[in-house]
């Protein structure tokens, strides 16, 4: 077998300044860690939340500038379809890569830790969680690996960064020392995420060992020579990491840890993992079926074709389960953890959907319902940290009388779960009917039947919260909204609108600027 050998290259000064990113939410982390060591326990640790926002928001505004410079430099070239052919920045051998792709992601990354870090401002209380300073800071390398998946070329870096992220949610899980759920959930969430991460390192290896390669242009390029002498071994490949990353993405069958460990965990943090884990997952999803399971298939083993069908049934089974589980639910936390699976299958439909016929808006279609998705998720779960502090307990007859509580938080409330079950005029609906569309141009009509039943489905339990809070008898608590998790629920509930109203631009800008060939396929050549 012919082996592609990438030359060792050394990463630059000027190589490390595109890492800017990455390297100011490193090193806030270590400046907050320090600070944390040196202060007395008698002083509050609030304003290390406030630097750990300063620092989600520095960072952010580096990936949106590099975003913008990228696109800036190569909107002078097009290719045939009239479409911008944007910049790819190859770093250490194509291991790292800053494109738009990776940009794209490390936006919704980003974003979504600033408004989980302005949420907990508002919403952590001493008494959950002891050692507040470790809370936040621990929230910076759990995002810088979600941002290394996103940006892996290889599946080195690749496996680093989703380590990283794993192994600080372990801990941000099981962070309230003294609560039983949150040490049970912790226990539970690592024992899962080790087995993941066997799964996606035996599927890695057999891939290694199949290539001699780990970057993925190089083990595409060995897989269209091979996949007809290996088959067997890349279907054990493939399924292997379709389990272990199904794990990661909390998709049916593999999604049983997810309502147990969104219950335990702090709410910020559930959030954290309904958003960020589970949109890091999904960058690997993609870099790893695009570069190298679409190149697998030959005339005699339609490697390519069993695993994206493979995909649509995962998808399916994640609607249709997570819908089912989630209507005896009463408990808020397991309701959207089961609400988070059923959003897994739907996000799945674009990936599996493969490149058919005409249809190649498959990631514009993907990112924006996972923006959209960020948003109704941590508004909700915002909207959840306030009524639990009024209740006393995470029930869903926490809401009762929301509306003649707290109107204005019952009818954010109400834009949130409108989106959830894809209603107008919401992001949510103009998500799904994107995907939907989609999947018709491809003439995978019984996907679009899935969606459709379980979407109905979704209706009962969604519109449980609606009854609550203007059909069932007023509680006695007081609402109070701290003016930080006010915000984050506001943010939310306006740019949910803003989105379901106003939802071409946000796609053509996407669609016009990501292009396959350059940002997701990864070329075997090594960069510089």
């Amino acid at each position: 077998m012919d082996v592609v050998q990438q030359p060792l290259q050394s990463l630059s000064w000027s190589d490390a300044a595109y890492l800017a990113p990455e390297w100011i939410l490193i090193v806030f982390m270590v400046g907050l860690a320090v600070i944390d060591l040196l202060l007395p326990r008698r002083v509050t640790r609030s304003f290390i939340g406030w630097l750990t926002l300063g620092g989600l928001l520095t960072s952010l505004g580096c990936v949106v500038w590099r975003l913008l410079d990228i696109n800036s430099a190569a909107s002078a070239t097009t290719n045939a379809n009239g479409q911008v052919v944007s910049g790819v920045i190859r770093l250490l051998a194509d291991s790292y890569r800053i494109d738009n792709y990776a940009s794209l992601f490390k936006i919704v990354f980003l974003t979504a830790t600033a408004l989980i870090v302005l949420m907990s401002l508002g919403s952590v209380k001493r008494e959950d969680i002891a050692d507040k300073g470790e809370y936040y800071y621990l929230l910076l390398p759990a995002v810088v690996g979600a941002m290394i998946m996103a940006s892996s070329g290889d599946m080195l870096t690749l496996y680093i960064g989703l380590e990283l992220l794993s192994i600080t949610t372990y801990v941000l899980v099981g962070i309230r020392k003294h609560a039983v759920q949150s040490a049970e959930a912790a226990f539970k969430y690592v024992v899962t995420g080790g087995i993941s991460s066997a799964l996606i390192l035996f599927g890695m290896s057999y891939l290694y060992g199949i290539t001699g390669a780990t970057n993925l242009g190089a083990m595409a390029q060995s897989i269209q020579q091979h996949a007809g002498d290996y088959k067997e071994l890349l279907y054990v490949a493939f399924f292997f990491l379709l389990a272990g990353l199904g794990i990661k993405i909390a998709a049916a069958p593999f999604h049983v840890w997810a309502p147990d460990v969104y219950q335990g965990a702090p709410t910020p943090i559930t959030a954290f993992l309904a958003v960020v884990s589970k949109g890091a997952a999904f960058a690997i999803v993609f870099r790893l079926i695009y570069n190298v399971v679409f190149h697998a298939t030959t005339p005699e083993a339609p490697l390519a074709d069993d695993v994206f069908l493979a995909m649509l049934i995962m998808a399916a089974a994640a609607m249709v389960i997570g819908s089912a589980a989630a209507l005896r639910q009463k408990n808020v936390k397991r309701l959207l953890a089961l609400s988070g699976v059923a959003n897994a299958g739907y996000l799945l439909v674009p990936v599996s959907l493969s490149l058919n016929g005409m249809h190649v808006s498959n990631f514009g279609e993907f990112i924006f319902y996972l923006a959209v998705y960020l948003l109704m998720t941590i508004g909700a779960l915002a909207v959840v940290t306030v009524i639990s502090a009024a209740a006393g307990h995470d029930e869903i007859s926490g809401f009762a009388g929301l509306y003649y509580r707290a109107p204005w938080t019952a009818a954010a409330m109400i834009v949130f779960v409108l989106s959830l079950a894809g209603l107008p005029v919401t992001g949510g609906f103009f998500g799904k009917l994107f995907i939907l569309l989609g999947a018709a141009q491809t003439q995978t009509y019984w996907i679009i039947a899935v969606m459709v039943a379980s979407s109905v489905v979704s209706y009962y339990f969604y519109f449980g919260f609606i009854r609550q809070m203007f059909m069932r008898s007023t509680s006695e608590e007081t609402v109070h909204v701290p003016v930080p998790t006010g915000l984050v629920i506001w943010i939310c509930a306006i740019a949910t609108v803003a989105i379901g109203i106003l939802p071409g631009p946000m796609m053509s800008w996407v669609n016009d600027h990501f292009t396959i060939i350059n940002d997701l396929f990864i070329g075997s050549q090594p960069g510089g």
